[in-house]
């Protein structure tokens, strides 16, 4: 999956696929995945899993990459927008469209409450 990776950038030229963080949840934990990814030159981000019969030591790691953004994404798109979530669309074209509208519906919703 990582070989398809194509980063947009606003330069001119061919795209970027050469990761320089990756974040993820405790479910990628495992030995094996980071020496994958520091062998590729990715420094990964992936917290520790913690078992209930080990005890917290140390200080906390500190977080410099926002986690979990695309999870907090699609819990705003399952509230209201199940037509995303599930996919039902099969032209690409119309599955941006509907998250383009998502988003403005839901930032539109964000700024007249808080404004």
């Amino acid at each position: 999956m990582l070989d398809q990776v194509k980063l947009k950038t606003l330069k001119r030229g061919r795209p970027r696929k050469k990761l320089k963080i990756l974040a993820t949840d405790k479910g990628y934990d495992s030995k094996e995945k980071r020496a994958a990814l520091r062998k590729r030159g990715i420094r990964p981000q992936i917290p520790k899993r913690v078992w209930k019969s080990r005890k917290n030591r140390g200080r906390p790691i500190k977080i410099s990459v926002p986690r979990f953004q695309q999870e907090r994404c699609f819990a705003w798109y399952q509230r209201k927008y199940r037509r995303l979530v599930v996919r039902w669309e099969r032209i690409k074209v119309y599955f941006d469209a509907f998250i383009d509208l998502a988003t403005i519906h839901i930032w539109i919703q964000r700024v007249l409450l808080v404004g």
